[in-house]
């Protein structure tokens, strides 16, 4: 039996621990270690092509063949479901073991959908169908609210992301909600519905940091890592108030702060395979902290940031200022080029076969 180390401890203090990647060998390693689920987008499945590209090479040029008149932006997708299903084949017995509670796969949805509700749910639905242990990844904007809601009356569990403030969680909890009701009034079953609500913790801190250096101002360097964990606490006390059915899930981690000063129950901690592997060997006692404030000294440096503010409020950002603001068009930047590279690397392979 292997030996059981930080992150099992992380897990009986509460917190649902994920693998942050569909990359089979690193979800293999996660779920020895406790990890209970896994979450994907396009840069997650580039990288992890890039990574083994002994394994999943042939699968492409399989899929080639299958598929002589398929594009591109085909292939890609093909691919993306084909890692899909496999890690959600990894997770399926503990999926199986929790009675469909636990064990699940976050799929994300085209990124270029991102304006697009309709477009957003008929893509979800396609996901949610590759594997009876998938949940479907949907961006904290208007259209992306939308779609969490209909995808959650579809009896659908949705993953909440490029969400970076307390006014976007509360927002998407407040979506799932109607969704909620609306299954229960249709006579959906709801047992298994598992939804989960992101903030980006180290993508909050990266964006305040950048906030610094624009607008020249000078505070306290301790400060600025608790940026994310106050955010997370704020939004967890938020959620507690208001018995929310969503489960608030912090990624995009920097340090261990994001780890250990959000340890509690009802927490789900997607952590990159690098981070959990060296957090798993670190020589300190774990506590639960989740309730634990921030100290005022760093909250009253923060609070200098005038964007900290946007997303420490609980009415911080208005909905429809969630696709402006600077973290979301950095993220979904990010995603829609992960999407272009992994085009890219098809096309390559596609080229040799011409």
């Amino acid at each position: 039996m292997p030996q059981r180390r930080k992150m099992f401890e992380t897990t009986q203090l509460g917190v649902d621990f994920w693998n942050d990647s569909c990359d089979p060998e690193h979800l293999r390693e996660g779920v020895a270690a406790g990890a209970v689920g896994a979450t994907s987008n396009p840069v997650i499945v580039f990288q992890s092509l890039v990574r083994s590209q002994e394994l999943w090479q042939p699968l492409l040029r399989a899929q080639m063949q299958e598929h002589p008149d398929a594009s591109e932006d085909d292939l890609a997708w093909l691919m993306i479901e084909a890692i899909g299903r496999a890690a959600a084949q990894q997770l399926l017995p503990v999926f199986e073991k929790t009675q469909g509670k636990k064990g699940k796969l976050s799929l994300q949805v085209d990124p270029r959908y991102y304006r697009s509700t309709k477009r957003m749910v008929t893509h979800g639905r396609q996901l949610a169908d590759l594997a009876p242990n998938i949940m479907v990844k949907v961006p904290a904007t208007v259209s992306g609210m939308r779609a969490m809601e209909e995808l959650t009356a579809e009896g659908i569990s949705i993953n909440a992301t490029v969400s970076f403030s307390v006014a976007q969680a509360i927002a998407c909890a407040e979506a799932v909600e109607r969704g909620w009701q609306r299954a229960r009034l249709a006579g959906k079953a709801t047992q298994n519905l598992s939804p989960c609500v992101t903030i980006m913790v180290g993508r909050v801190e990266d964006y305040l940091r950048r906030c610094l250096e624009k607008e020249g101002l000078v505070i306290d360097p301790t400060a600025l890592p608790w940026s994310g964990p106050a955010v997370f606490k704020k939004a967890y006390a938020v959620f507690k108030a208001q018995n929310y059915q969503s489960r608030l899930l912090a990624a995009a981690y920097r340090h261990q702060l994001h780890w250990t000063e959000l340890i509690g129950p009802d927490v789900v901690l997607s952590i990159p395979y690098a981070w959990w592997k060296k957090f798993d060997i670190a020589e300190l006692a774990l506590t639960q902290t989740i309730t634990q404030a921030v100290d005022t000294r760093i909250l009253n440096a923060l609070d200098k940031i005038p964007d900290f503010r946007k997303v420490l409020a609980e009415e911080g950002l208005r909905e429809q200022d969630f696709v402006t603001f600077g973290p979301t068009q950095d993220t979904l930047g990010q995603f829609l080029t992960g999407l272009d590279d992994l085009r890219r690397w098809i096309r390559q392979d596609l080229l040799k076969g011409a």
